[in-house]
């Protein structure tokens, strides 16, 4: 049978060879650093563990790193023309067919401009697709390897489109608003199987897929791929674009920040003290193993979200609160959007979610009970188990150089009255509160326990829900 291999935590105090007087105490390091429960993360050859370069004579105590985990295939890709350029692009586009994106399609050219999905240079051509339908990965050019690429990243297109197109290479890409976007070059076509690739990524056909329903069943019958050249940093103009670092942009504030490990964190919902509590132990615990400057990257999901979810500028407004009530530390957080779309895919997207991150900078990646899951949407159970995501990243093709750090459980300790890992010797006094449960008490105006979400975050979702009821009971026009 064969074993499973995992990924590597060291500390980076013990990236050098140890003295016989010293190897004792590293041993101690070691061995203590991975008992705790939060950080059991399993070793894996290869996993990216920078330590500090030797500091250079006369060079200050921080040392600015150009990174502390390359991107995959190497290189950042940025598919944002040079502002010089941008007027050719303009007049060859004049001549060229049009494909109108849908906002779903918008949001991943975003990703895709700005390199989150390193090397992916494009909307997939149908090589690129199947090994990723297919295998969660592609190959590199020349036998360079296999990065991880667990979603297809793809643009449907309908029959007229088609027929518009022809044989031509090279197509225009307008925005939902008929602004000119991008061109894509050196085009190919190909059958867009819906029911293959939903089945494929998400486990299931079922009827109610957020997703599927919003960018995949009305969609065209066939996809388009090609290289992307981009006009210009894509905005969306709704007061939140200066939370939208690219990750170039979010490699250079960890530099300036002198981060020696930076972890990463995943949410679409609003943050309660039981997000805070996992971040904040996360943070001590890599100090106690060496690190010097740990920074947190908060970083809430903006692209499509199913209905039910709340919005992302009340998110947002509800993630500063937590900053500011000191829920979490200012100097060590950076908050920022990550701009893809939620496919609710469970296992198959939380490794998405990861891969992203590692483009962006992050060594380390919090994954927790049931990530990127949801409930059938047409049978009262999860869609997936709630610990395969974290089983399935341990082991993702690809991911080898990224720290995983699954977590346990939090939930509210009614005797403390505080958010605390779950302790099942005393399950009675641990009450667990849902997503679901907590938009319940906010739209009720109910509060939640004390120690539940800082007050001021708190009032940001009361004060969101009592405003859909306003509109509710609000007459028609007439």
């Amino acid at each position: 049978m064969a074993t499973t291999t995992t990924h590597l935590l060291t500390p980076p105090r013990l990236h050098h060879h140890p003295s016989p007087s010293s190897a004792p105490a590293a041993r101690h390091r070691v061995s203590a650093s991975l008992a705790h429960p939060l950080l059991q993360c399993r070793l894996r050859p290869g996993a990216a563990t920078h330590s500090p370069r030797p500091r250079r004579r006369g060079m200050s105590a921080t040392t600015v790193r150009s990174s502390l985990i390359d991107p995959d295939g190497g290189a950042l890709v940025d598919l944002v023309a040079p502002p010089d350029r941008v007027p050719a692009l303009r007049a060859e586009a004049d001549a060229l067919p049009r494909v109108r994106l849908a906002p779903v399609d918008l949001q991943w050219a975003h990703v895709l401009a700005e390199g989150w999905a390193s090397p992916l240079r494009g909307f997939m051509r149908e090589h690129e697709y199947l090994q990723s339908l297919h295998f969660n990965c592609i190959r590199l050019p020349d036998g360079g390897g296999l990065v991880n690429m667990s979603l297809p990243i793809v643009l449907a297109i309908g029959d007229a489109e088609k027929e518009q197109i022809g044989d031509r290479p090279d197509v225009a890409l307008q925005g939902p608003d008929g602004g000119l976007v991008a061109i894509l070059r050196r085009v190919e076509i190909y059958p867009h199987n819906k029911e293959e690739r939903i089945a494929r990524t998400w486990g299931t056909t079922a009827s109610g897929l957020p997703y599927v329903d919003e960018a995949i069943a009305t969609a065209g019958n066939w996809l388009i791929g090609g290289d992307l050249e981009v006009l210009g940093p894509i905005k969306y103009n709704d007061g939140l674009d200066h939370y939208r670092l690219s990750p170039r942009q979010l490699r250079n504030e960890f530099d300036k920040r002198g981060a020696d490990a930076v972890f990463a964190f995943q949410l679409r919902n609003p943050v309660h003290n039981g997000h805070a509590l996992l971040m904040n132990d996360t943070r001590r615990r890599l100090l106690e193993m060496g690190y010097k400057n740990p920074i947190l990257l908060l970083h809430p999901l903006g692209g499509f979200t199913k209905a039910d979810d709340v919005p992302l500028p009340v998110r947002m407004e509800q993630h500063s609160k937590v900053l500011e009530d000191g829920v979490l530390d200012p100097e060590t957080t950076i908050v920022s959007i990550f701009p893809s779309p939620m496919l609710y895919a469970g296992p198959t997207e939380v490794q998405w979610h990861a891969k992203a991150r590692l483009n962006a900078g992050a060594n380390f990646y919090i994954v927790g009970r049931d990530p990127a899951g949801m409930g059938h949407p047409t049978e009262k159970r999860d869609l997936y188990n709630p610990d395969h995501g974290k089983k399935v990243l341990s082991m993702a093709p690809g991911l080898e150089k990224l720290n995983v750090l699954p977590f346990k459980v939090a939930a509210y300790d009614t005797v403390a009255k505080k958010m605390a890992f779950f302790d099942p010797s005393r399950s009675q006094d641990f009450l667990f509160i849902s997503g679901t449960k907590m938009r319940t008490f906010a739209k009720n105006g109910e509060n939640p326990p004390d120690g539940f979400m800082c007050p001021g975050g708190w009032k940001v979702l009361v004060d969101y829900y009592n405003s859909l009821q306003v509109e509710e009971k609000a007459p028609a026009p007439v």
